[in-house]
This record gives C-alpha cells, structure tokens and sequence, in this order.
C-alpha cells in the first residue's frame, strides 16, 4: 500500500498531490542530511475534509493523533529514532502544536516533553502546502548537543537544510521538472557539498568536495569564485564539455551532469534555493565517480565480448550447417542424405539462438520471437510436399539461455516427428502451446510445452518418462530424435515427457521445463 493512502481516502487531494509527495520522500534524505536530524512525514489520524470543516479548508479534528506515514534517518549524524516509526503515533504532547501549524500553514518550532530520553531535542513542524491545501506534516526531529558549538560547516548545512524545509513549506520544492533518473553514482551530501550564493559565487566548501575539485585540477582557494570560471580550463580544451554543465555548475537549473578530466569522473548535482521573491543561491552535491565508471566501463566490454562470442559462434554453426549442405547434395543415399540434413536443422536450431544472444544485452531471450519463425520453418522444411498448418497458443516470455538452445531443439524435433510421422504425408495441423504452471510442490514455476497435431496417431499408450529413465537406449521404431529429445529433456530442462493420444485425434506431446526461482 502506498504511503499516501490517507490522503487518497479523504477525498480532498488529486493526483499532481500524491505524485509530489512522493517526489518528497523520494528526494528528502538530502534534508535529512543537511539539517542532521530524523524526517517523519505524518498525516491526522482524524481528519475533518474541506466539505465539513466550515472554513472550506481540510483540518486535523481538535485532540486528533498525527500517524507516520514515512521515515527517513540522517546518513551524516546520530539518528532519534532507532526504530522504524512508519505506523506508529507521533507523541500525544505533539498533537496540538501540530495540529496548530497545519492550521497556520507556517513552520512552527515544536518543544515537546522531556519524559523519553528517545524524545529528547527539537521538533520542527513543516506543513508541506500545496496550491493553498496543506497535504501533510514533516517533523524535523535533532538531538542537542549542550555545550557544543556548530561548526562552519555544520551552520551552512543546516541553514540550506532551512531553505528547503522552507521552499516544501511554500510547495516550491521538490520541483516536477527535475530529472527522477537514478544512474549509479549520483552524489550525496557526505559526498561532497559546495554552497553557491545568489551571484553563483562559493560561499563554502566540504572537505570531500574539496578533494574531489583537487582531483580534477582545480586548487587553491575557491570562496567567491564562479565554479564556470575554474572548471571548464581544469578540463582542458579538448574536454567535450555537456550542455548541461554550466546551468548546473552555477546553480540555476535542478540538474546532474558529469565532468570527465584525464583520470578523474566527476558527477555533480545542482539543487536551486529561492523563495517567492526570488533566487537565494544553490547547494551543488559532488562525488568522484571514477571508480564507478571505470567499473561500468569493464562491465560494458565484457557485455560486448559475450555478444561478439555469441555473433562468432553463431557464424561457424552457420558455417557448418552449410558444409553439412554441400555433404548432403554429394550422398547417393537417400538415408545419409536425411541423416545429414536433419543434423543441418540442428545445428541450425542452435544458431538461431546464439543469434539472438548476440543482439542483446541480457543473457535472456524473447523465446516467443525466435520459436514463432522456428516453428514455422521446422514445419515448412519436414513437410515440402505437403500441406501443414501452424498455429501458436500462450506465451513462453524470456528464457535464460541455458534453457533456450535445449528447448528450442527440442521443439524442433518434436515439430519434426509430428509432420513427418504424425500427419504422413495428409494435410493437417501442428499446434505448439507455452504456458506457465505452478510447481508439484507449490513453490517456483514450470514451464509446459504442448506440441499436438491432428495426423494418425499413436494408438492408446501413454508414455511418459523423465529423470534418469529417460537415458535409455532408442527403443522399437524410435529414431535418433526421440533419443535427444528425451535426453535432452531431462539433461537439461530438468523437466519430464509425456506422449499421450489426443483428444479428437492425433498425438499430444507434453514437456515441462524447470524455470529458475
């Protein structure tokens, strides 16, 4: 269940409403960061909608408890709250000074009791108001530290932790037009933090983010520079310097960007502050990412390795299908030219799916677009004289491809068998059917494989096999491609056969495939 389901069953709030909170809390560890203190977003156990509150604004009920609906520690101090308070009731003394600021709309600095040593510190309440309707409260909740004098660097986190509590106060942050993107590496405030003024001039930098400009070039003392003045000439004039750089590194725009020196990957983020007046400056977040990248780098070239060995791989089945071709045409046997041309199917069956590794990023296939032509070829190639229909029912989705070459021959074979013994030279149809089926013991899926056609049939018997029965020698009228399909079904599927009569004529063949967890 969302965290915003409250305000969706009190009927006064629309969807731009829930998809801003939720940017809220998607983005508000920064706050927490900043300001050194817990983050508790809380909503009126007993709320009075617009309609009867008299005043035509939504309202907590005189006494009403406020319950959590999210939580989030600061990654930059000690935490308040030790356990996790989603659920839980903010402290009864809270609730009116709470409920007086959602009336006030104003942040209000909140003293509760000092009974709990849990509760100890300050309480700041946040109304987060939206298009004049206050959506829901953030308390800030810090411990004191008697006797302890704040650092630099503590005043000027604390003060832009301030100026955002106060721009969600105004429903001015967070801003819709930010990208949402999460590429790995995005910095954080113990990554790294500068403060720019209203003139884009530093006004302070943290020691990380200190190192991180040294790595790139950039040394001496940086208060009252421009960032667009000293990093552009750290890059060198060689350096493709992104569209998004200078609106990022002055501050304007709540943007990410990532400068690239000779050895050293810098990724910034830039988070405006202003009021309704205008511009007050910006916090630019920084963190080296050269190691990251680096690491993405190999990461990409091993995906290219595997997809140029599966394109090499896929070549020389092709080749040796197309030797298997030529050896055929030279045979004066009728049954040595088959035996060849059914070995050329087959390792043409594998090559197909090493094609499709080749074309992808994943070590997954989409099944479903390589068997469709597959079926339809294995078809088209054991019945060239004949009529034979096709027709596909289900969905297989992606499968691994440990699982993908097995199946994919074993289908070709089965499609094979049924056109070639089933119908025996009449016109009729081959159905192939994937679905998806709960395991024997209830837990993980199975994938089951139906290959039916409408020919002659087997008679009454059934047979199934699967496990270590399934290596017997090829018995009475079974050729080599019954031996692999039963082979290879419990080899390499770790699943089971079963051939049964169809109903209304024919055969029905059966065949389920264990599927990762």
């Amino acid at each position: 269940m969302a965290f915003t389901e409250p305000l969706r069953n009190c009927g006064d709030f629309g969807p731009g409403d829930y998809e801003w909170l939720h940017l809220l809390v998607g983005d508000w560890q920064l706050i927490s960061d900043l300001g050194f203190g817990d983050l508790v977003l809380s909503f009126p156990v007993d709320y009075i909608p617009a309609a009867r509150s008299g005043n035509g604004r939504g309202m907590p009920a005189p006494g009403s408890g406020f319950r959590v609906l999210a939580h989030v520690r600061p990654a930059t101090g000690p935490t308040v709250f030790h356990e996790d308070m989603v659920g839980e009731l903010l402290p009864a003394e809270l609730s009116d000074p709470l409920r007086a600021a959602w009336v006030s709309q104003r942040i209000e600095q909140v003293r509760p009791a000092r009974g709990d040593a849990q509760d100890a510190g300050t309480v700041k309440a946040v109304p987060l108001v939206r298009n004049g309707k206050t959506l829901a409260l953030l308390t800030v909740h810090t411990r004191q530290r008697p006797g302890q004098q704040a650092s630099r660097q503590e005043a000027v986190y604390r003060e832009s932790a301030d100026q955002l509590l106060r721009m969600a106060n105004e429903g001015l942050w967070p801003d819709f037009s930010a990208p949402t993107g999460s590429r790995r590496g995005a910095p954080r405030v113990g990554d790294g933090a500068i403060r720019l003024d209203a003139e884009d001039r530093v006004v302070h930098v943290s020691p990380n983010a200190d190192s991180a400009l040294r790595r790139l070039g950039i040394d001496g003392d940086l208060l009252g520079v421009r960032l667009m003045d000293v990093v552009p000439p750290a890059l060198g004039v060689s350096a493709a310097l992104d569209e998004t750089l200078a609106p990022v590194l002055s501050g304007r725009m709540p943007w990410r960007t990532e400068v690239e020196g000779s050895r050293v990957s810098v990724n910034f983020r830039s988070v405006p502050l202003r009021d309704r007046s205008g511009r007050l400056g910006a916090v630019l977040l920084c963190r080296d990412v050269t190691e990251l990248r680096r690491r993405d780098m190999e990461l990409v070239t091993k995906d290219a390795t595997v997809r140029e060995i599966h394109h090499r791989v896929k070549n020389n089945l092709q080749t040796v299908s197309a030797l298997l071709r030529l050896q055929a045409r030279r045979m004066s046997s009728d049954e040595a030219r088959q035996g060849l041309e059914q070995a050329m199917r087959r390792v043409a069956t594998i090559a197909m799916v090493h094609e499709t590794l080749s074309q992808g990023y994943s070590q997954n296939v989409d099944f479903d677009e390589l068997i469709e032509r597959q079926f339809r070829l294995a078809a088209e190639v054991a019945s060239p004289e004949q009529t034979v229909r096709t027709r596909m029912i289900g969905e297989f989705g992606e499968l691994p491809s440990r699982i993908a070459t097995p199946l994919a021959l074993v289908i070709n074979e089965l499609v094979t068998n049924a056109v070639e013994h089933g119908l025996a030279n009449r016109t009729g149809t081959v159905t192939l059917e994937a679905s998806r089926v709960p395991g024997e013991d209830g837990t993980g899926q199975v994938l089951e494989v139906v290959v039916s056609d409408d020919g002659v049939g087997m008679g009454d018997a059934v047979i199934e096999e699967s496990g270590a029965g399934a290596y017997r020698p090829a018995g009475a009228g079974e050729g080599l491609g019954v031996q692999i399909v039963r082979t290879l079904v419990a080899s390499e599927l770790g699943g089971s056969i079963r051939w049964a009569p169809r109903e209304g004529g024919g055969t029905e063949v059966t065949v389920h495939a264990a599927l990762d967890e």
